[in-house]
């Protein structure tokens, strides 16, 4: 029983910072380097780009590096949230040990038998399973890269990340051209 108190204390946490995280569509905490003072690139990723930045951080060390969760579309973050509440009232209807079936006048199913039987199993693959069901609802495999917002590459429309070698070249015609547009002379007609 305590077991399932702590599973239970555990998934309403995670559930807690994933709505602190997402509330209002805010991306979760930006990666920042403050100290840079030149052009902003920015990653909008869904996994680690270290290497990039490290790499990046090297060859230019005036660019500010920004990373940040690339959001998936709003109704999959809606399903997402949803099913999180959903895990964690299913589980305290299984801890308790009430039949939600027989509020709507049905006979259980055998699995919500099974699931009384097995408390801790069923607490545990429930939880599991949608956690699952979640991170596939969350996971956009999104790479988008921008230099000054302007958008410099996107896995989305690739279908690839781009290699180190093809990111230092995209950043150096980039560079040519911003130091290019800076050094011509703005006339007003």
């Amino acid at each position: 029983m305590r077991l399932l108190l702590l599973l239970l204390v555990a998934a309403s946490a995670v559930a807690r910072s994933e709505a602190s995280a997402n509330l209002g569509g805010v991306p979760s905490k930006r990666l920042k380097m403050q100290y840079a003072t030149g052009p902003l690139l920015k990653f909008q990723i869904w996994r680690v780009f270290e290497e990039y930045m490290r790499v990046i951080s090297q060859r230019y060390p005036d660019i500010r590096i920004e990373g940040e969760n690339y959001l998936p579309q709003p109704i999959y973050r809606h399903i997402a949230s949803f099913l999180s509440i959903f895990k964690l009232v299913l589980i305290g209807l299984i801890i308790v040990g009430k039949d939600p079936f027989a509020f709507f006048g049905m006979q259980a199913p055998s699995i919500w038998q099974w699931g009384q039987e097995n408390k801790v199993y069923a607490c545990m693959m429930v939880f599991f399973l949608s956690n699952m069901i979640e991170n596939q609802c969350m996971s956009t495999g999104a790479f988008e890269i921008t230099l000054n917002d302007v958008p410099v590459w996107s896995k989305l429309e690739s279908g690839h990340l781009p290699s180190m070698q093809q990111l230092v070249q995209i950043l150096d015609n980039e560079m040519k051209l911003n130091v290019h547009m800076d050094s011509i002379p703005h006339h007003r007609s």
